[in-house]
């Protein structure tokens, strides 16, 4: 499992970090917004199509929303009550069309074969 958090380049309460969790194909986009009514998800794996990945409301002023992604760099943003946000502790930021979007880079996976030790050689004697 992969977690990348942080806060905002300003000055914010401890608890305001957002966090990107990679668990093999299932990406976790978290967001911390307790005034937020809806917030939704969106980025270039959905076609910035803000109303369609709605996130849900945890404790403590949470939102959260689990998607299955393949590997890959993707840029993404919040958007809460129709506002735009980055999410600067994501694995880099760079302009976009609108402002600043967040970079996701999600692993391929590497093949891991288990490695036998090599045969012990034997000795021969000579008659």
């Amino acid at each position: 499992m992969t977690t990348i958090s942080g806060h905002r380049g300003r000055q914010t309460p401890d608890t305001e970090a957002d966090m990107v969790t990679i668990e093999g194909e299932w990406i976790e986009f978290k967001f911390f917004r307790p005034q937020a009514r809806q917030v939704h998800l969106a980025g270039d794996f959905n076609n910035w199509r803000h109303g369609e990945l709605p996130m849900s409301q945890l404790d403590a002023g949470y939102w959260v929303a689990r998607l299955r992604l393949p590997a890959g760099e993707f840029r993404f943003r919040y958007c809460a009550d129709g506002e735009w946000f980055t999410d600067y502790a994501a694995f880099g930021v760079e302009p976009g069309r609108f402002g600043l979007d967040s970079i996701l880079r999600i692993p391929h996976k590497s093949l891991q074969m288990p490695v036998k030790p090599a045969a012990e050689k034997r000795q021969v004697a000579a008659a």
